[in-house]
């Protein structure tokens, strides 16, 4: 006689840990295994400023400074889930990220690939970002502090081609300096547009000069800094 094991019993963190999971993000269709049971173990709200723990797990971006600045925050959970799904990554990924935040996406990042680079303009962001990854016992990531569009992309350059890049916050465009980083095969997303609506931007190098492209999705999110930004004006 078979019998059915009795659920788990969820207190505190890990009870709002499974909440987000089941209520935000498997109906943002993100449903791919490894990423639900990396989202299930790694506990976010050692990313989040003390502040704002008790929120880790609410639908909602997070300000990382108090007070809060414009474009320094922590994306909703579902956005993160779904770039995070849609990236793809392999074990022996190598990977950019620009706007490294708390440096959770950078963990989840870590988790599913080989190494990962995380870029942040923002010197106290970068020391925190080391500081949660070194507790979370994350080793390979490097965390840079530095103006990543700076001087076309000069920062970023040192360390590619990546197999993936990810963006952590909204651009106007894709810069081109950022997709000759990818490798073949490479694959870059992004939050592109200007509100109301951006759309998510799956980017494939699929030769030396080609790309595939897919926005699968909408969102908003804040403006990483210093990116290009394009005049809307048209006649």
């Amino acid at each position: 006689m078979t019998t059915t094991p009795a659920p788990a019993i969820h207190t505190g963190f890990d009870h709002a840990r499974f909440n987000m999971i089941e209520q935000q993000i498997r109906p943002w269709e993100v449903l791919d295994p490894q990423v639900l049971n990396l989202l299930a173990r790694m506990h976010r709200e050692a990313f989040v400023p003390a502040a704002h723990r008790l929120l880790a797990f609410a639908d909602m971006e997070l300000p990382l400074k108090h007070p809060a600045v414009e474009g320094q925050c922590m994306l909703a959970p579902k956005v993160e889930a779904r770039l995070l799904q849609d990236l793809d990554l392999k074990p022996t990924d190598k990977v950019l990220e620009i706007g490294s935040g708390s440096g959770y996406m950078a963990a989840l990042l870590a988790s599913l690939a080989q190494r990962v680079v995380s870029i942040e303009i923002d010197p106290v962001l970068a020391g925190t970002a080391r500081e949660n990854l070194r507790n979370a016992g994350i080793a390979n990531v490097e965390i840079k502090q530095a103006d990543a569009a700076a001087q076309g992309f000069a920062a970023c350059n040192v360390n590619g081609p990546f197999d993936a890049i990810l963006l952590s916050g909204s651009v106007a465009e894709i810069p081109p300096a950022l997709l000759a980083l990818l490798a073949p095969g490479g694959r870059l997303a992004a939050i592109v547009g200007f509100e109301p609506v951006m759309r998510a931007t799956i980017v494939t190098r699929i030769g030396d000069a080609s790309f595939q492209t897919l926005q699968p999705w909408d969102t908003v999110a804040p403006r990483l800094l210093n990116f290009p930004e394009p005049s809307r004006f048209r006649f």
